[in-house]
């Protein structure tokens, strides 16, 4: 579970709704469920608001269906990243009611989802090519329990796509800002906002983009304040970040 959860259960025994049993066998479960190939990390909700998430590149179906069915004893939702579709259909025969997202290449399940958050992450994707990590990352804010606008083909090569946006861009908690080629995008928006700026270079572009390189050193020689970056081609890690940045203005109910 996670705090939130976990205040309210408490709230719940204090208001003689649960027994004080019911209580401790929720905080008494052990930490980790060892599979053989994967040890869950069972507590994980508790430290970070959001279950372990499950990496899918590498692992065969079957494994990330019995990591998810262990989370799911406990928890009310999991999210799986890097997943390709033929690996999605045997995932999703397995959790009913379970969504793919192709194009970001992630599946959620969730039984009751997580209370919005106040706030709004802005997810900015500088082109098309660049919308699969871009997903990737709203997807994950989305899930996290957070307000998320996807603001898309707004690079610089035509900068009033941009300004055109300028308001809605200006009224975000967070951004995370997408972009391959030169990667210039997250030091104009930067310059433009009083908020963090979450910069993800992807690995678009042509010979000398080096996969995403030229992109990524761009990003971390920015002259606009106040911008951070991930790796390469990591949604996923700024739309976690993003969360966690979110959910510092927010109270629990």
């Amino acid at each position: 579970m996670t705090t939130t959860e976990a205040i309210d259960l408490l709230e719940q025994f204090r208001a003689g709704k649960v027994s004080r049993d019911k209580v401790l066998q929720t905080f008494q479960a052990p930490p980790t469920a060892d599979l053989g190939f994967a040890k869950v990390d069972l507590h994980r909700s508790l430290r970070k608001n959001f279950p372990e998430v499950i990496y899918g590149a590498g692992k065969t179906p079957e494994q990330i269906v019995r990591i998810g069915k262990e989370i799911m004893k406990r928890e009310q939702r999991f999210l799986v990243t890097r997943l390709s579709p033929e690996a999605a259909r045997l995932v999703q025969s397995k959790f009913k009611g379970s969504t793919y997202h192709k194009l970001a290449r992630c599946l959620t399940f969730q039984k009751t989802p997580l209370r919005k958050r106040a706030g709004k992450i802005a997810v900015l994707c500088a082109g098309t090519s660049d919308l699969p990590v871009a997903e990737e990352a709203a997807i994950t804010a989305d899930i996290m329990g957070n307000h998320v606008e996807r603001i898309s083909d707004i690079g610089v090569a035509g900068l009033h796509r941009l300004l055109g946006k300028l308001e809605a861009i200006q009224s975000a908690t967070v951004l995370i800002v997408v972009a391959g080629m030169e990667g210039a995008l997250p030091s104009v928006v930067a310059g433009l906002v009083n908020k963090p700026v979450i910069a993800v270079p992807t690995s678009i572009g042509y010979g000398a983009n080096f996969g995403g390189l030229a992109a990524l050193l761009g990003m971390l020689n920015s002259c606009g304040s106040g911008v951070t970056v991930v790796n390469i081609d990591n949604g996923f890690g700024a739309g976690y970040a993003a969360s966690q940045i979110n959910s510092l203005s927010d109270t629990p109910k």
